[in-house]
């Protein structure tokens, strides 16, 4: 007696379900903008990585000193430089931001 020949695994998502991205990826390749454009080599993105953190580490590093030369000035504790430090911080996230969704 032989044994049973044993059934493949199910696949979790049926075949068809992947079509239409494939289908997407295929025309995003082939559109003229890529094409004149060119795919991001690895050190580009690197680079456009370490400029939105300059873009998002500036502003709030800028703030932090403006808080902290009005604290100095005012005698306030640190109220002026926790808040101009937070204005910062979303100013640089503002513009990393922008950045990022420029067309």
């Amino acid at each position: 007696m032989t044994a049973p020949a044993p059934t493949p695994a199910p696949s979790p998502l049926p075949p068809d379900d992947h079509a239409p991205l494939r289908r997407g990826i295929a025309a995003r390749r082939r559109s003229p903008a890529l094409r004149a454009e060119g795919e991001r080599t690895f050190f580009r993105s690197l680079g456009m990585i370490g400029g939105l953190g300059w873009m998002i580490v500036l502003p709030t590093l800028g703030g932090l000193a403006l808080g902290r030369w009005l604290d100095a000035r005012l005698g306030g504790g640190l109220v002026a430089t926790g808040a101009l430090l937070m204005v910062g911080l979303a100013l640089g996230c503002r513009l990393a931001w922008l950045r990022i969704h420029q067309p």
